[in-house]
């Protein structure tokens, strides 16, 4: 398997040449036989003809004279057998060559045959030649052609731009067939991303070599799988938001139409006015988490680090929930040894502000909640551990995304909104840290917050 599109083209490129040469070769060979050769051949005898016809219209007196002169006009060699088996040579140019034709074809010739030689396989232009009868002064010769030193040399550039022309074109339709083959992934990418800029997220491309052009076609695939992972998260998050701006809307809407009633009580007044009013207050907490969350995951979120003092920050955080887990007469224990971490002090105040205020959501009246920090060589781990309801282990995966609710009949009551740990582990992230969490149903929940040290 070929993992590299860099050598793809290269061995394509010298298969291309190669296999033209080879094709080349043969589709040349067959048309210097069937087409060349006859055509060669053809013209000289006609040539000889000619020469034999204008020879008998002139009578030349001297047979030497007239053939060297031709000779040196044409591009072929003559040679003259008379019957008495003398042989005369008249070469263009007065050349040294000195062929030799069989006796059994010259006196086939002398006896009014006419002669073409044939290739028997051989691709040579001395094999080359032609024999016809005339008669002079009453005697019988036979004239033979062959082509002269110079013509083999022209005919062979003759043949040459042939075969260079056939490889020209057999390379250029193997280039435009192998080229179809490689362009064609990138054909089917075009077309894949057309249709995802147009909303088309379950397009994907089946192009499974290992060069580059697979890997590109993966990376595309795994991009449109995450974008489709992340539409419907936009999905689902615009269902979500609707779904909790709609319940305190609705809530509003239907209370005020009551308070226009007369004949109500200022008792019942008052109760629909304080349900407007924390309902207000929900729709206001959401807007302002929406804002917060997408203010740190579009990275625009102040963030400014110093020196904090960790133990004192949660303490300040459970001092100033007092309230909350008093009304509950929950027991809160904190074991936070004194340490000091570069952080931005408002970000993480809201961390610990969410954990505290879902321990003390979820745990019953009468429970106790823990805060400990451990502390290690270059992190300190801080765990907020409650005794409350639990939850279930197919549900830990899930409770860091945006609106997600464990227990979604008691959503109302509690007054979530199921962006706070989202927010959490944002914030924690952007701090260099991790958060985990662990939990048994009924035993107690425990979130784990790990923080790089100064």
């Amino acid at each position: 398997m070929i993992k590299s599109l860099y050598l793809r083209i290269v061995l394509t490129f010298i298969g291309v040449v190669l296999l033209s040469l080879i094709v080349s070769f043969f589709i040349s060979v067959q048309l210097f036989k069937t087409q060349a050769f006859e055509m060669m051949q053809s013209d000289m005898t006609r040539i000889g003809q000619q020469v034999i016809r204008l020879y008998e219209n002139q009578r030349e007196p001297d047979l030497d004279t007239y053939f060297h002169n031709l000779a040196d006009l044409n591009f072929y060699t003559f040679l003259v057998y008379s019957e008495d088996g003398s042989q005369k040579v008249f070469v263009p140019n007065n050349g040294d060559q000195s062929p030799q034709i069989e006796q059994n074809v010259v006196q086939k010739v002398l006896h009014g045959g006419v002669y073409r030689s044939s290739l028997d396989g051989r691709v040579n232009f001395r094999h080359i030649a032609v024999g016809l009868p005339f008669e002079a002064d009453g005697k019988r010769y036979a004239l033979f052609l062959l082509p002269a030193p110079g013509q083999e040399e022209m005919t062979g550039h003759s043949f040459l731009l042939i075969v260079l022309s056939i490889i020209l074109g057999t390379g250029s339709l193997l280039i435009l067939i192998s080229s179809r083959f490689l362009v064609r992934p990138l054909v089917q990418m075009t077309a894949a991303t057309k249709k995802l800029a147009k909303g088309d997220f379950d397009v994907r491309i089946s192009y499974k070599r290992q060069d580059e052009l697979g890997t590109l076609a993966d990376s595309f695939n795994h991009m449109a799988q995450e974008l489709q992972q992340l539409e419907q998260m936009r999905q689902d998050f615009v269902s979500n938001v609707s779904h909790e701006i709609q319940s305190p809307l609705t809530s509003i809407k239907g209370f005020s139409k009551a308070l226009q009633d007369n004949e109500l009580t200022d008792a019942d007044r008052l109760r629909y006015l304080q349900i407007i009013h924390d309902e207000s207050e929900r729709i206001s907490r959401l807007s302002e988490n929406l804002l917060r969350l997408a203010s740190l995951e579009a990275e625009h979120y102040p963030y400014h680090p110093k020196p904090y003092a960790l133990d004192e920050g949660i303490r300040q955080t459970v001092i100033a929930a007092e309230p909350q887990w008093s009304a509950k007469d929950l027991d809160i224990e904190l074991n936070l040894p004194a340490v000091a971490i570069l952080a931005d002090p408002d970000q993480l105040s809201q961390v610990w502000t969410n954990l505290l205020a879902n321990a003390v959501k979820y745990t019953p009246h009468g429970g106790s909640i823990s805060i400990t920090a451990t502390l290690h060589a270059d992190t300190v781990t801080v765990s907020f551990q409650d005794t409350g309801i639990g939850i279930a282990a197919e549900e830990l995966p899930k409770i860091f995304e945006r609106f997600y609710k464990v227990d979604k009949s008691r959503d109302r009551s509690l007054g979530g909104n199921g962006l706070g740990l989202a927010i959490v582990k944002k914030i924690i992230s952007i701090h260099g840290g991790t958060i985990t969490v662990e939990s048994t149903p009924g035993s107690g929940t425990t979130f784990l917050a790990t923080l790089p040290k100064m």
